[in-house]
């Protein structure tokens, strides 16, 4: 029991909490004049002026919530339960104070485990006192007790829904890192067979064709120099978390044409022929990738184009399909791989509706 409750204490905060977005606006601004306009036209209200005032300056702390969720609990609970004493009843009574349960929501959000305990305390407290000295019947207060505990639940099961998909994003990153491992494997025997290879000749040559064995030295040194570059290149990538997985490359994209519905027309435009395998790979996976998606997602669609145009600079993909537009959400785990892969290597990689229907990815990489 001691373990659980020093492991809720020093739980962090999640980062980063977004510290103000235009909802927070849409609230001030609809809660402040409701706050008004309640006061303003309910004829039962006590301490009317005041009332008004407490209940629309306290909208203010949901411009807070998210960056500093203890201290607006404090401030929002304290000054109601400090006007409560001062006038001696349950103050304010509108109901445009029913913002305050954002404010256990944000706690158990955005707060670090200490931030949480004691926001529960102070709630706890003046919800309890309240009780005790009568300004509140105990109905009420097991009410009140009921919906804000509800608010924290509800801010804890998102808490943990958004930690759980980040380890399913960094899953994700893994995988890709353990097949940029494999590939390296695969290039670095590669080139390793190659020497190899040459190296034999060489020998085998050394007596009778001098000339013969140097030439085999001199591919030997150029096999070991690309080598080494892939290999640091790579590893570079590995040690910044990329999500490259060379494997084919641009050359096999004609793999992905197909005359199945919907058919898959590839088009290659510039010499591909010397990219580096980085760049090469990527392209063949983000084509690959764009590819399955819109044969999964892409409703009704008669086509899927691959374009692919190699420059002096930079290599430029765009796969596009004619299927019913997509309903809009949060990028799939296969999007996060293809944009980090893009980005790793100095790219961009996109997607998004068309003008009239359809869905297009489009990615620019830098040779």
């Amino acid at each position: 029991m001691l373990a659980l409750v020093r492991s809720v204490w020093l739980e962090p905060r999640p980062a980063p909490a977004p510290t103000r977005v235009w909802r927070d606006w849409v609230l001030v601004a609809v809660l402040v004049p409701a706050a008004v306009l309640e006061g303003v036209l309910r004829p039962d209200l006590q301490w009317r002026p005041l009332s008004i005032a407490v209940t629309a300056g306290l909208v203010a702390t949901l411009l807070w919530r998210r960056s500093r969720p203890l201290l607006m609990v404090v401030i929002s609970f304290g000054v109601c339960e400090l006007s409560s004493l001062i006038v001696g009843a349950e103050f304010p009574q509108q109901y445009a104070l029913v913002h305050q349960v954002l404010l256990p929501y944000a706690l158990f959000r955005w707060g670090s485990g200490r931030e949480a305990v004691l926001g529960v305390a102070v709630v706890l407290g003046k919800i309890g006192l309240s009780a005790a000295l009568g300004h509140l019947l105990l109905t009420d207060a097991l009410g009140g007790l009921v919906v804000l505990g509800s608010a924290m639940a509800l801010g804890t099961a998102f808490r943990f829904r958004s930690r759980a998909r980040a380890r399913e994003l960094d899953q994700v990153k893994l995988l890709e890192r353990e097949q940029l491992a494999r590939d390296l494997h695969d290039t670095v025997a590669h080139h390793v067979s190659a020497m190899a290879i040459r190296a034999q000749a060489g020998i085998a040559m050394a007596d009778s064709d001098p000339d013969a064995a140097v030439d085999a030295l001199r591919l030997i040194d150029a096999e070991a120099a690309s080598a080494l570059d892939e290999m640091r290149g790579m590893v570079r990538l590995l040690r910044t978390e990329a999500d490259l997985s060379p494997g084919p490359r641009v050359a096999d994209l004609e793999r992905l044409a197909t005359r199945s519905r919907p058919p898959v027309d590839v088009a290659i435009a510039g010499d591909a022929g010397g990219l580096p395998a980085p760049v090469s790979a990527a392209v063949y996976r983000l084509a690959q990738e764009a590819v399955t998606n819109a044969r999964r997602h892409a409703k009704h669609a008669t086509r899927i184009e691959v374009r692919v145009e190699v420059d002096e600079s930079a290599v430029r993909l765009r796969v596009s399909d004619d299927g019913q537009l997509r309903p809009a959400g949060s990028p799939g785990y296969g999007l996060v791989g293809m944009i980090e892969r893009a980005s790793l290597l100095g790219g961009t990689c996109e997607a998004g509706p068309n003008a009239g229907q359809g869905w297009t990815v489009t990615a620019v990489l830098p040779r």
